[in-house]
């Protein structure tokens, strides 16, 4: 082999190592570039992700305040209701014994049809501190 053969092959080794240590840089660029990406990603994935349970929490907070305002207006219906009853005995037993003809309105079952006033003609007007004996 001449030495312009060696020459001409170590210039094509050198040629090929330089391309190499290019695509090699390239290669290294890109990973640092989907890395730095995927970096991104997590930390906007981290911000939603504390913005979503914000407001799981707030959500929470106000199912629980409507849950015991239902819970406590639920006891106030059948509370009612039983005294509706209560009093509608008390006007059967009048009437019987008085013999005059009574308009007593049917109580309809507050848990079935919750829409359905016992008396639409009067408003019921409850609080919570009626309950207090």
């Amino acid at each position: 082999m001449s030495s312009s053969e060696e020459v001409a092959i170590d210039q094509r080794k050198r040629k090929r190592m330089i391309s190499n240590r290019e695509s090699a840089r390239r290669s290294r660029m890109k990973k640092q570039q989907r890395l730095d990406d995927l970096m991104n990603q997590v930390a906007h994935l981290k911000n939603e992700n504390s913005q979503i349970l914000m407001q799981i929490n707030l959500i929470t907070q106000q199912f629980l305040l409507l849950d015991g305002d239902n819970t406590v207006l639920r006891t106030q219906v059948m509370e009612l209701t039983e005294r509706l009853r209560s009093l509608n005995s008390v006007l059967l037993f009048v009437e019987e014994f008085s013999g005059l003809a009574m308009d007593i309105p049917e109580i309809p079952d507050p848990l079935l049809k919750p829409w359905q006033l016992p008396c639409p003609a009067q408003p019921i007007m409850a609080s919570a501190n009626m309950f207090q004996f």
